[in-house]
């Protein structure tokens, strides 16, 4: 029963139980993790396998609203049990009877295409099919102290979406044991063999809250990394003044740098450069100069401002790159604490920061010491 076959196959999601042990003020499946709820990554996991011709969603009566907006599925509500709960949600199949039925459980939000495809193709062989970990640990028996150890040759570690042919798995629930922990089990008391597909260690069970956080490494390993470069230039003219305040440093000099706020020509390149990777306009979108609220304020609100939207959106930022031009005042005695000042503001360690200097050969309005001008380049990283 390979991708390419003619044969139908569902999929049946349990998504009935309320999974105190996760935590949370709601059942697991609806809680969120890497940006989504958990049921939502189950769902997906099945929309996009190209074997899959329809999906049924088992839930609890409370939750059947949770789906309203949902297209293409089939929503039924579970019973007092798991097993009641599959056997709603095979005879929602009945009418349209697939040719097979893939039953999973909607806390493994981790599983990949490939456990599908492994448990489908099993079932061009057998009636029943299941993915399952070879257990590797040593096993012990015992209580506060260990009392023996167990054999671990031939365990295994269940996992889901089990796999059937359909008549027989409905057949199966119709008679099945009131104790059963999974469809394997209602299916061998049934009397049918069940074959082990390879399973996958990512294929996990949210069922504790730290397991929210390992299923969020797991999202987040298999989406490729992002980069981002933006670049940002500003200039400021001199006025008069004792002091330029340049990448938050105040360096003494016979004048200053006229602006709406400090005019820290330095850190408004850096933080356009943030914004510009973020497609996030510039600094006059965000704090317009026409706003009185940021006259003489510091540059550094703006730049925080530029780290926390970058943050937001899931990105870090991996280095940057600023060049001050002037022929004065000379840079290379505050270059270090500039960048230590960035880092600071930033939240980075300082050798991802570069703050350098160079003259445009006394050509141009830098060369005429009648202003400062700046160039940044920033990366931004988002795995």
């Amino acid at each position: 029963m390979s991708e390419t076959h003619k044969n139908r196959v569902a999929a049946v999601i349990v998504a009935a139980g309320r999974g105190t042990r996760a935590g949370g003020e709601i059942p697991k499946q609806w809680q969120q993790v890497a940006g989504r709820r958990v049921i939502d990554w189950t769902l997906a996991a099945f929309r996009t396998h190209p074997a899959i011709d329809e999906i049924v969603v088992v839930v609890h009566p409370d939750d059947v609203e949770r789906l309203a907006d949902e297209q293409n599925l089939i929503v039924v509500q579970g019973g007092d049990s798991r097993s009641q709960s599959v056997s709603n949600g095979l005879r929602a199949l009945e009418k349209n009877a697939p040719d097979a039925v893939l039953i999973h459980d909607a806390a493994r939000a981790c599983v990949s295409s490939r456990v599908i495809s492994n448990v489908i193709d099993a079932l061009d062989q057998f009636v029943g099919a299941a993915p399952g970990l070879a257990v590797s640990d040593a096993l012990w028996s015992g209580d506060d102290t260990v009392s023996g150890v167990v054999d671990r040759s031939g365990l295994f570690r269940a996992q889901t979406p089990q796999g059937f042919r359909f008549a027989q798995i409905l057949a199966a629930h119709r008679n099945a044991p009131e104790d059963a922990q999974d469809d394997v089990a209602v299916a061998r008391a049934f009397g049918i063999d069940v074959a082990i597909t390879k399973g996958d260690p990512d294929n996990i069970k949210i069922t504790v809250p730290a397991d929210f956080e390992r299923a969020e490494r797991i999202f987040r390993s298999r989406v490729p990394m992002t980069v981002r470069i933006g670049n940002g230039y500003d200039v400021h003219r001199f006025g008069d003044g004792d002091h330029v305040t340049l990448c938050g440093v105040d360096v003494p000099h016979s004048r200053s740098l006229q602006g709406h706020s400090d005019a820290d020509v330095g850190m408004h390149a850096v933080t356009d450069a943030i914004y510009g990777a973020l497609a996030e306009g510039d600094i006059g979108q965000h704090f317009p100069p026409s706003d009185p609220q940021w006259k003489g304020a510091a540059s550094e609100i703006f730049l925080r401002h530029a780290v926390e939207l970058a943050t937001s959106k899931g990105f870090a930022i991996s280095n940057v790159d600023c060049t001050l031009v002037c022929e004065f005042p000379k840079i290379g005695p505050h270059a270090n604490s500039m960048r230590e000042r960035m880092a600071e503001i930033m939240g980075l360690p300082a050798d991802t920061v570069s703050v350098k200097a160079t003259t445009s050969e006394r050509l141009g309005f830098t060369g005429r010491e009648e202003g400062i001008a700046s160039i940044a380049t920033v990366t931004l990283v988002r795995t």
